[in-house]
């Protein structure tokens, strides 16, 4: 008898412990995949995009193929992150940078993924902080897309309002106006320079 009374203790413990969680203490991310490929038929219309909360995952996904393909018959891509002027023409040239590169397409442990965090703040020098109500781009420079790609291939990415967001945010984080000014000049927060990537010869 000792014993299921003990077992009825415990069981009740964790239930008060779980239930006594202030639900807003619980951060909810989402995490929204993308397979940077010409296969993929979500980039063939060219408007290819997702809405995101602050806290959400992108994780892109770079081409991938078995060694018997040939080297000239994968894709290899360098992505950039562009200003809306840089996504409507598919240019990195006056306002992006290079934010990833899928150069190993037989990658032995598989395709090679990039996250990006979708945060107010970044603790990481080359870091990009976003701020709720605005749109960031994704793009493959032309020159650097496969021969065969006839296309852009580029993403557009809405952080969503604050307000819209359903997910909970701990009770000690700041709140953030949409309209806070914000200098949103595609530059990363440490004022280093980066070299513009010049196609490979």
């Amino acid at each position: 008898m000792l014993q299921v009374e003990m077992v009825l203790f415990i069981c009740l413990v964790v239930l008060m412990c779980v239930f006594s969680q202030e639900p807003g203490s619980k951060v909810v991310a989402d995490r929204f995949a993308v397979f940077w490929n010409r296969t993929n038929t979500k980039f063939h219309r060219g408007d290819y995009h997702i809405d995101v909360c602050i806290n959400d995952y992108l994780d892109v996904y770079c081409p991938h193929y078995e060694d018997s393909v040939p080297e000239e018959r994968t894709e290899r891509y360098v992505l950039y992150m562009v200003n809306y002027d840089g996504y409507s023409t598919c240019d990195h040239t006056a306002k992006g940078f290079k934010r990833w590169e899928c150069n190993r397409p037989h990658s032995p442990n598989g395709p090679l993924k990039f996250s990006e965090k979708f945060q107010l703040f970044t603790p990481f020098s080359l870091g990009f902080e976003f701020r709720p109500g605005r749109e960031y781009y994704y793009i493959c420079d032309l020159h650097h897309c496969s021969e065969r790609e006839k296309t852009c291939l580029k993403l557009k990415v809405f952080v969503r309002p604050s307000d819209s967001c359903m997910k909970t945010i701990g009770v000690h984080d700041r709140v953030f106006d949409v309209n806070d000014k914000v200098d949103n000049t595609l530059e990363p927060r440490d004022d280093t320079s980066h070299e513009n990537a010049a196609p490979s010869r």
